[in-house]
């Protein structure tokens, strides 16, 4: 860069943007003010402009050159915020359509942005995910019938539904379009808000637990509601066991009978529960109705992330440590600070670690608030005794 005689700067690089679809690129232009100004385009949409301002000379830049500088600074910004990605990424907790929990996320990956919208069922992948005019467009493929009854499964082939969302601070706003076959299409909105960071790891030695909580007093459904009251009430109290009966026998997540949670909420907690799950059974225990610890047997099909130990569909245990179906099980779990530590029948197979978010089917998906201890009732017959809860008072 040289120095003119008037104190001005004699430009060798115009200030410039480079657009590469498919491709990460990273430029410096300079205006004729000495603004450093650093670009990357990813894809099909750039990235936020990143300024660094700085005067390269001693000598103080005239009124013209500061308003061009300015007048560059704002345009530039202008034209990369409106189609960034930017905003949007990072985890969700939503609030589907009916009541029903959600978990939104998008990253960046070396292919482009990667989208996941988890319900019920497996977590979901959306596509054709791009940012246009301030908004985030993609595909998601559902299902939009009506349900054969209340908490049932939409009817219909899975056929692709347009989403935009829209972010305001913390807030997203999804609207989505089903397009039925026989009737005009139906616009659905939703919204959630934004999760924050993983917390560090806790320290678990320093953490003080309160006196226990019996969450189950063996007589009958005191202090126990069921999620939702259109549902089958499969729920009741037998020889001191919380038992589920259903002549349910498949995985599916949709059912006529209902799931049951605690009335008291809680936020961080040290959970010990007994269960029973038959041979081929299925259940789930939703710790603040967030994250599901899988109840099946040792012999399931379900292994693994889906396996008994595991958080179902994010962390797996360490080993098998499950028993036959029809024996006494037991979970001795702590939650704090969104990382989890499970202990089964007296083995250690998940040693506190991060949860990246809910797990389908889930009470709420939003992870920084109280919540219940949700117990699935909605896959087979299960039986739960000696629930007992001890609630983290201080982390020190």
């Amino acid at each position: 860069m040289k120095k003119q005689k008037h104190g001005t700067l004699a430009m060798q690089r115009p200030l410039f943007l480079i657009y590469e679809p498919n491709q990460v690129t990273m430029k410096t232009g300079l205006t004729s003010c000495g603004c450093a100004v650093q670009f990357a385009s990813k894809l099909d949409y750039p990235i936020r402009p990143c300024f660094s301002l700085h005067s390269l000379t001693k000598k103080p830049m005239k009124l013209t050159q500061s308003i061009l500088c300015l007048v560059l600074t704002i345009f530039s910004a202008s034209a990369v915020t409106a189609n960034d990605v930017t905003p949007f990424l990072g985890t969700w907790a939503m609030q589907m359509p009916e009541g029903k929990a959600g978990w939104l996320m998008f990253e960046r990956t070396d292919e482009g942005v990667h989208g996941e919208l988890w319900t019920v069922g497996q977590s979901k992948q959306l596509s054709e995910i791009k940012a246009s005019a301030g908004q985030l467009n993609f595909i998601r493929k559902c299902k939009i019938g009506k349900a054969a009854y209340p908490g049932g499964q939409p009817s219909g082939d899975r056929i692709p539904c347009p989403h935009s969302a829209k972010v305001q601070g913390d807030k997203i706003t999804v609207t989505m379009t089903a397009a039925h076959v026989d009737q005009p299409a139906e616009t659905i909105v939703f919204s959630g808000k934004r999760m924050p960071v993983l917390p560090q790891k806790p320290n678990l030695s320093k953490v003080k637990f309160g006196k226990p909580v019996e969450l189950f007093n063996g007589k009958d459904l005191a202090g126990w509601k069921l999620a939702n009251p259109k549902q089958i009430n499969g729920w009741k109290a037998v020889d001191r066991c919380l038992v589920n009966t259903t002549p349910k026998l498949d995985f599916s997540p949709w059912s006529q009978y209902g799931n049951l949670h605690t009335v008291q909420f809680f936020d961080d907690f040290e959970l010990s529960i007994e269960f029973n799950v038959p041979s081929g059974g299925n259940s789930g225990i939703y710790l603040r109705g967030v994250y599901e610890a899988q109840v099946v047997d040792r012999d399931s099909r379900m292994q693994g992330l889906q396996g008994v130990g595991a958080v179902f569909g994010r962390i797996a245990p360490s080993e098998k440590a499950g028993k036959p179906g029809g024996q006494w099980q037991h979970y001795l779990i702590t939650l704090v600070d969104r990382h989890i530590t499970v202990v089964l029948n007296g083995v250690k197979v998940i040693d506190n670690q991060a949860l990246a978010g809910c797990t389908n089917g889930a009470f709420q998906a939003d992870e920084t608030i109280a919540g219940p201890l949700y117990l699935q009732g909605d896959h087979t017959a299960v039986k739960y005794r000696n629930i007992k809860l001890r609630p983290v008072l201080d982390r020190q």
